[in-house]
């Protein structure tokens, strides 16, 4: 029997303590990941909600930005919730003109889509590959996908309610090969399938065996 595989919570701002929690439940060996050393060790990597511009300038000063950027071209499970989803993001609209992007999945992501914190809401959704059971979606000044390559599986959007508006049909959330995104947070619920979806990956495609 396999080892519990290890995966990374990009710990340089934003949601680490819920994603850890969430990743020890779901079946894995949860650790911080600051530098490249640390990324190195780990069989796949969570990057949190918290604020993308701020990431994006983080991972540059701890010099994790071409580290991540060559294990996600590598195939390493990877999975980013609201600002994680922009930084995978290939293209990003509304960002600054500085902002890095780490390019693991093909897709184009209005920042902030969803308005302001005020505008903040929460939404039940049918997600592909998660079970028969809605998730309860938080959304917390939250992107979207506007655009998809053709290696990307759409997994969820959001359903046509009174509530939602001009947001309905917005695709929030993602898949490509190894790499997952929601724009919302399932950290924040206690609800960890979208964590146990990457655990599942990681131990699909790495041989912890011999580690």
């Amino acid at each position: 029997m396999n080892a519990r595989p290890t995966i990374g919570v990009l710990a340089l701002q934003g949601n680490v303590r819920e994603h850890t929690a969430a990743l020890e439940r779901a079946g894995a060996t949860a650790a911080p990941v600051r530098t490249p050393d640390e990324l190195a060790r780990v069989d796949g990597l969570v990057l949190p909600g918290g604020e993308s511009t701020t990431m994006s300038r983080l991972l540059v000063t701890f010099g994790l930005l071409e580290s991540v950027r060559q294990r996600l071209a590598a195939g390493m499970p990877a999975y980013g919730s609201c600002a994680g989803m922009i930084l995978l993001a290939r293209t990003v609209l509304d960002g600054r003109p500085d902002q890095e992007q780490l390019g693991g999945l093909d897709v184009v992501v209005r920042r902030n889509a969803f308005g302001r914190q005020v505008d903040s809401f929460e939404a039940d959704l049918a997600v592909d590959g998660t079970g028969d059971e809605p998730i309860r979606a938080v959304f917390i000044r939250a992107p979207w996908v506007e655009k998809v390559g053709e290696d990307v599986d759409v997994l969820a959007r959001v359903p046509h309610t009174a509530e939602a508006g001009d947001a309905a049909d917005r695709i929030v959330a993602v898949r490509q090969g190894r790499v997952l995104a929601t724009a919302f947070h399932p950290e924040l619920t206690g609800d960890d399938r979208m964590h146990r979806l990457l655990v599942g990956i990681a131990e699909e495609d790495v041989d912890l065996e011999e580690r």
